[in-house]
C-alpha cells in the first residue's frame, strides 16, 4: 500500500481520545458516582474535550456538585480559580457552566455567588482580605427596566439607561480603585417582549438606538478602565443563541436564559484562561482536507479544491480567517503528510491561496507521525507545547495527537469547509487582553529565529555560538506605551517566571509609581534582529535591601546569557546606590521548575519561606562578590533615579 493510500485510509480511522463520545458522560457520572471524581479531577479536561458540547451542562452541574477543598487536597497541581459571581437578578445558575468551561482547560472554579440583586453593593463596597480577584457581574434587560413604570414611552427607557449607566459606571470606578483585580461585564440583548410592547414601528426603532446607546456606554467602560473587560453578548445571540426563557425569567428571576448563560460562560473561561497566561501562540495547520479540498499527493497542484466553486470558496475563507489571526501575532505553521516540494509549490504559485509560504514559520510536509512534527515546531521555535494550537480534518490525527501530546489544544475539523472557522474560533484560543507591537512582529522575530538555529548549527561549540550572536541586553524603566507589553509578559509566561504574578497594565503602572519601586524592562537584539521587549523586572527598596519580587523572561531568549545580565545588573545597581543585600523570591508553579535553583546558582542562599505562601522560597546576596555580566554579551543598565524610601 502506497503511503497517499494509506494516508486516505487513515484519516476517519477510530483513534484514542474519540471526538463527540457520549460515553464521556457516562464515564463522569461513574466516577461521581463512585465517589471517585475529585480524585480523579486531573483526567476531566480529557473527558470534557471528547464530549459533545449539548452534555457540557450536565457534566457541569456534576463538577459544581465537588467540594473544591477535595480536589485541591487531591490534586494540588490543579490552578484554583477563586471567582465572585454577582449580578441584577439570579445569577447562580452561571455557576456549572462555567465550572464545565475552566474545567476543560484544567480550572477548578471556587465560586462566591453574592445575593439576589445586591451587584450595586458589591462593587462599591471597599476590597476585603482574601477575596477573589476575578468578579463576574451579570447584566440583564431588567438592569434598565425594573426603573421603568407602566405605561412607558422611549423617552422613559432613555432616561432610565441614562442613570442606570451612571450608576454603573461610578460602581466600577470604586471597584478598580479599590484594587478588587479583574471585573466582566456584559453587553444587554433587547428582548422582543420589550421591543414589540411598542405598537409603533418608529418608537421601536428609537428604543433600538437607546439601547444602542446603553450599550455602548457598557463597553466603553472597558476602554476607561484597564482593569474592565465587557462580553459583547451581541454576537452569541446573533448566531441563535436565545436571550431569555420566559418562565425562568419569571418564576426564578433568571433573566438570561440558560442556553446565553453557556454562552456566556465559555466566554467568560477565555478570559479567564488569558488572565492566567494560558493564552496560545502557534496554530498547527493540516493541509489536505483543512487548508484545501482533496488529497494534494492524489490530485496534484491543481486538482485540489481552492478558490473556485463553492467549497473551494470555503476552503479560501478559512484561509482568510487563519491570515487574520497570523496578521496579529499568531505563529502559523503546517504540519501535512505529504511530500514537500509539491506543498511548497502549492502554497507558492496555486492562485487560489490566501496563505502563503512566507506566511508560516515553518512547513513540516513529511510523512511522520503528526504528534513528531508538532515536537520538531516546537523545538524549533523554542516554545512549550501547551501554547500549540493543532488542526486537522482527521479523527485519526486528532485523536492521535490528543493521546500523545495531551498539552496541545486539538481542534478537529470536518468534511464541510464552510464550518472550519467557527470550530477554529469556537475557544478563543489566542484571545489576550492587549495586542502590543511586539505581537504583531512575533512572525518576523521567528522567522529569523531559524537563522539563528542555522549559525548554531554551523559552529562548533555552544559558547563559540553565543560569541557569534552579538547579544546586546537593554535594561530601562518602561515607558508608558511599553506598560501593556510588560503586563502580557507577566500575563503569558510561565517557564522562566520567577514569582508567576498576573498583573494587569494597571497594576504594573501602579507598582512603578510608588516610591522605592522600579519597574525594569529588559530588550534584547543580536546580529540577527531586535528580539524587543523580552522581559521585566520588579524591585522594590526596603531600607537597606533590594527585593527582587518578581524577574520574568520571554522563553525565546533562555540560555543565552540575558537572565545572567539582568541579575548581574540588578546587584550592581543594588550597591551603587547603597544596599547591603538583594533578595529574590521563587513560587513554584507546574512551568517554571526549571528554575527553581536560579537563585542559589547566582550567589543567592536560602533564607525561608513565606508564612502566607508557604511553597515560596526567599534567597539573598550579601554582594560581597557579585558576578560580573557574561563577557560575550554587552549589557546598558539604566534603572532611573534612585528612590530610597522604603515602600
Amino acid at each position: 500500500m502506497t503511503q497517499h493510500a494509506q494516508h486516505t485510509e487513515r484519516r476517519d480511522a477510530v483513534a484514542p481520545g474519540t471526538w463527540d463520545d457520549p460515553g464521556a458522560l457516562h464515564t463522569l457520572r461513574e466516577l461521581h458516582r463512585s465517589g471517585a471524581l475529585a480524585a480523579e479531577y486531573p483526567a476531566v479536561p480529557s473527558l470534557l474535550a471528547r464530549m459533545p458540547r449539548s452534555q457540557l451542562p450536565a457534566a457541569g452541574q456534576l463538577l459544581a456538585r465537588l467540594d473544591p477543598k477535595e480536589v485541591r487536597r487531591h490534586a494540588p497541581e490543579v490552578t484554583a480559580v477563586p471567582v465572585a459571581v454577582t449580578g441584577h437578578s439570579t445569577v447562580a445558575p452561571v455557576v456549572a457552566p462555567l465550572t464545565a468551561e475552566l474545567a476543560r482547560h484544567g480550572l477548578l472554579l471556587e465560586a462566591a455567588v453574592a445575593p439576589y440583586g445586591s451587584y450595586l453593593e458589591d462593587l462599591m463596597r471597599p476590597a476585603r482580605a482574601e477575596e477573589p480577584q476575578l468578579t463576574l457581574c451579570l447584566l440583564d434587560p431588567q438592569t434598565v427596566f425594573d426603573d421603568v413604570t407602566t405605561p412607558w414611552r422611549v423617552a422613559d427607557v432613555a432616561a432610565a439607561a441614562r442613570a442606570r449607566l451612571a450608576l454603573l459606571g461610578s460602581a466600577v470606578r470604586m471597584h478598580q480603585e479599590a484594587g478588587r483585580g479583574l471585573l466582566v461585564l456584559n453587553t444587554v440583548p433587547l428582548l422582543r417582549r420589550f421591543t414589540h410592547q411598542l405598537v409603533d414601528l418608529r418608537s421601536r426603532s428609537r428604543l433600538g438606538a437607546v439601547w444602542r446607546d446603553f450599550n455602548t456606554g457598557l463597553l466603553e467602560l472597558a476602554e476607561r478602565h484597564p482593569g474592565v473587560v465587557v462580553v459583547d453578548l451581541d454576537p452569541l445571540t446573533g448566531e441563535g443563541v436565545p436571550a431569555y426563557e420566559p418562565r425562568t425569567g419569571q418564576y426564578a428571576r433568571a433573566r438570561l436564559s440558560d442556553l446565553l448563560l453557556a454562552a456566556y460562560a465559555r466566554e467568560a473561561a477565555h478570559v479567564v484562561r488569558a488572565r492566567l497566561g494560558r493564552t496560545r501562540k502557534v496554530l498547527v495547520l493540516d493541509l489536505d482536507g483543512t487548508l484545501w479540498g482533496g488529497i494534494l499527493g492524489e490530485a496534484g497542484p491543481d486538482g485540489v479544491e481552492l478558490g473556485s466553486g463553492l467549497r473551494g470558496e470555503a476552503f479560501q475563507e478559512f484561509q482568510r480567517t487563519v491570515a487574520q489571526l497570523g496578521s496579529q501575532g499568531v505563529l502559523l505553521a503546517v504540519s501535512s503528510k505529504n511530500d514537500d516540494g509539491p506543498v511548497r509549490r502549492t502554497l507558492s504559485g496555486h492562485p487560489g491561496m490566501v496563505l502563503r509560504e512566507d506566511d508560516f514559520v515553518r512547513i513540516n510536509a513529511n510523512w511522520k507521525a503528526k504528534h513528531d512534527n508538532l515536537r520538531d515546531i516546537a523545538t524549533r521555535l523554542g516554545l512549550g507545547l501547551d501554547s500549540f494550537v493543532f488542526v486537522d480534518d482527521s479523527l485519526f490525527e486528532c485523536g492521535l495527537v490528543a493521546d500523545r501530546l495531551p498539552e496541545v489544544a486539538v481542534v478537529r475539523v470536518d468534511a464541510e469547509p464552510a464550518l472550519h472557522a467557527p470550530a477554529l474560533l469556537a475557544d478563543g484560543w489566542f484571545d489576550l487582553f492587549e495586542l502590543t507591537e511586539a505581537d504583531l512582529e512575533r512572525a518576523g522575530r521567528y522567522r529569523t529565529e531559524a537563522l539563528r538555529q542555522e549559525f548554531r548549527e554551523d559552529t562548533g561549540s555552544y559558547q563559540e555560538y553565543l560569541e557569534g550572536l552579538g547579544i546586546e541586553v537593554v535594561l530601562r524603566p518602561p515607558d508608558d506605551t511599553e506598560l501593556g507589553r510588560v503586563s502580557q509578559l507577566t500575563l503569558r509566561t510561565n517557564q522562566f517566571h520567577l514569582a508567576t504574578e498576573r498583573l494587569q497594565v494597571a497594576q504594573v503602572a501602579e507598582w512603578s509609581e510608588r516610591p522605592g519601586h522600579h519597574v525594569i524592562a529588559v530588550r534584547a537584539r543580536d546580529r540577527f534582529g531586535d528580539h524587543g521587549l523580552v522581559g521585566a523586572l520588579f524591585l522594590r527598596r526596603d531600607h537597606e535591601t533590594l527585593r527582587i519580587d518578581n524577574f520574568v523572561l520571554s522563553c525565546r531568549v533562555f540560555s543565552r546569557g540575558i537572565e545572567d545580565a539582568c541579575l548581574a545588573a540588578v546587584l550592581a545597581f543594588a550597591r551603587d546606590t547603597g544596599a547591603t543585600a538583594v533578595t529574590g523570591r521563587y513560587l513554584p508553579s507546574p512551568r517554571n521548575t526549571a528554575f527553581a535553583s536560579f537563585y542559589a546558582d547566582h550567589g543567592f542562599a536560602v533564607t525561608g519561606t513565606d508564612p502566607d505562601a508557604p511553597d515560596a522560597v526567599f534567597f539573598r546576596h550579601d554582594l560581597a562578590a557579585p558576578a560580573p555580566a557574561p563577557a560575550h554579551l554587552r549589557l546598558d543598565a539604566a534603572f532611573g533615579p534612585f528612590d530610597g524610601d522604603r515602600a
